[in-house]
């Protein structure tokens, strides 16, 4: 997919989840969000590219000064992720982020650890993290779960979780728990299908 197809791509993804958007120019020029991930793609490139962490931690930098959001270069970021207002987003270096996954303000996608290696969530496609919640350790977000506003998330749950409070609990209508119908019932916990 070219970069300009990406950005149309982008700008639709966000033109859908936001009401209030009014055009295309509008979100191209004023998404603060939008332009975090822009940075954040190139950062990234830089990131992976031999002799060029440096230069992609301090792109990293700027876009954080720019846009409010701190996106590590060294995140995996699948397609149509949208950052709602911005202001606050802090995702780590480790995170890995599936596709169509939306962020609201304030949120972290953060670590528990001073060790190398992944210490930073996993999250499958289709996850809503709310405004101000936190998400945070080397734990996997099942596909298609919601975070409510301000909860803590510190142990991984299956798709389709509803999790809110402090700590979080998923708080599905159907809280009742079932036995995996298959062994593939549990490979959304493997973070390494984004990898």
């Amino acid at each position: 997919m070219s970069v300009l197809s990406r950005m149309r791509e982008d700008i639709a993804n966000a033109r859908s989840h936001d009401p209030a958007a009014r055009s295309d120019v509008e979100i191209a020029l004023a998404y603060s969000g939008l332009h975090a991930i822009w940075l954040y793609r190139i950062a990234h490139r830089w990131w992976i590219s031999p002799g060029l962490r440096l230069p992609a931690r301090l792109l990293s930098q700027f876009a954080r000064f720019l846009t409010g959001v701190e996106i590590h270069p060294g995140a995996r970021i699948g397609r149509r992720f949208f950052i709602d207002h911005g202001m606050g987003v802090v995702i780590g270096e480790t995170t890995v982020i599936g596709d169509g996954v939306m962020l609201y303000h304030g949120v972290t996608l953060g670590g528990k650890s001073r060790g190398r290696g992944k210490r930073h969530p996993t999250l499958h496609d289709g996850v809503v993290v709310g405004a101000g919640a936190q998400v945070l350790g080397d734990i996997v977000l099942g596909a298609r779960s919601v975070v409510g506003a301000n909860a803590v998330v510190v142990k991984s749950a299956p798709p389709d979780s509803v999790l809110v409070g402090i700590p979080a609990r998923d708080r599905r209508q159907d809280a009742s728990p079932r036995a995996p119908e298959t062994p593939s019932d549990e490979a959304w916990l493997d973070p390494g299908i984004y990898i």
